[in-house]
């Protein structure tokens, strides 16, 4: 009778710890990028050989100087005071004013007037400014620079933002980096690049940075309003999918090992017996 009785527990208790250790099995998962090349020492990645252009919605910071600035001061915009409401003026200084280019990829500058900048780097923005501003002033000096343009990265990465930059080449590298890299749940061979299309439709490209060849994708160079989406491996879908369907698990769980526990309980008071 006892040894039946200790049969019993022992069972019980098997039972007891596979239900404990059910939702620790997961699978692991390779977390290196560019897996194709880990094991070599050195080579040559291929890459786009496409220069940042200026876009739609970019804003632009244009001076024009000379050796007799008032002959350039009319191809200036006008300082701004971006003094706040309730703020000492002393606090705040001028600054530039900037261009915004429009839909059309357009900006327009003083007594030039509309000036297509869109599809430009914006050397040759400046080259073009600085051509027909000679027209006016004699060796004009143009600066054209860029004040940055919006990224917006999703998903499986450590800290999802918006990033803005300056950097006339910047990478899907760059900004995961910029989000503290991806999570260990975050799929290696699934990131999803959305980019408007000059026809205003969303054109989308994956991306898989397991591979090397990757560089040579044009999305994999950003552009202004992209958004970066890092998709959920099969861990993160499952542990969801447990969350979201079958949470009432949990209390079974729960009550069979209440139910186990009493049994034993009740067992071992016998078998003391």
């Amino acid at each position: 009778m006892k040894r039946n009785k200790t049969s019993v527990i022992y069972h019980l208790l098997l039972l007891t710890a596979a239900i404990a250790i059910m939702p620790s099995c997961r699978a692991k998962h390779d977390l290196t990028l560019f897996s194709d090349i880990a094991d070599k020492t050195s080579g040559q990645l291929p890459a786009i050989n496409r220069p940042n252009c200026i876009e739609p919605e970019n804003e632009l910071i244009i001076t024009v100087n000379s050796e007799t600035p008032e002959a350039t001061a009319d191809f200036n915009l006008p300082l701004v005071n971006p003094a706040v409401p309730g703020v000492s003026d002393a606090l705040t200084s001028p600054k530039l004013a900037t261009y915004t280019v429009d839909s059309q990829g357009y900006i327009d500058f003083p007594r030039l007037g509309r000036i297509r900048a869109g599809g430009l780097t914006t050397e040759q923005l400046r080259d073009t400014l600085t051509e027909r501003i000679s027209e006016y002033v004699m060796d004009p000096m143009v600066s054209v620079t860029l004040t940055g343009y919006r990224i917006v990265v999703m998903g499986e990465v450590e800290k999802p933002q918006t990033i803005t930059t300056r950097a006339q080449r910047f990478s899907v590298l760059d900004a995961l980096a910029e989000c503290g890299g991806l999570s260990d749940y975050g799929r290696r061979d699934n990131i999803m690049v959305m980019r408007r299309a000059t026809d205003g439709n969303i054109d989308y490209s994956h991306l898989n940075l397991r591979q090397s060849d990757v560089t040579a994708n044009p999305y994999f160079w950003l552009r202004n309003n992209d958004v970066v989406i890092v998709s959920p491996n099969t861990v993160k879908q499952d542990n969801s999918k447990y969350n979201q369907n079958n949470g009432y698990r949990l209390s079974v769980v729960s009550t069979v090992v209440s139910t186990v526990s009493v049994i034993a309980s009740l067992v071992i008071a016998l078998t003391v017996k």
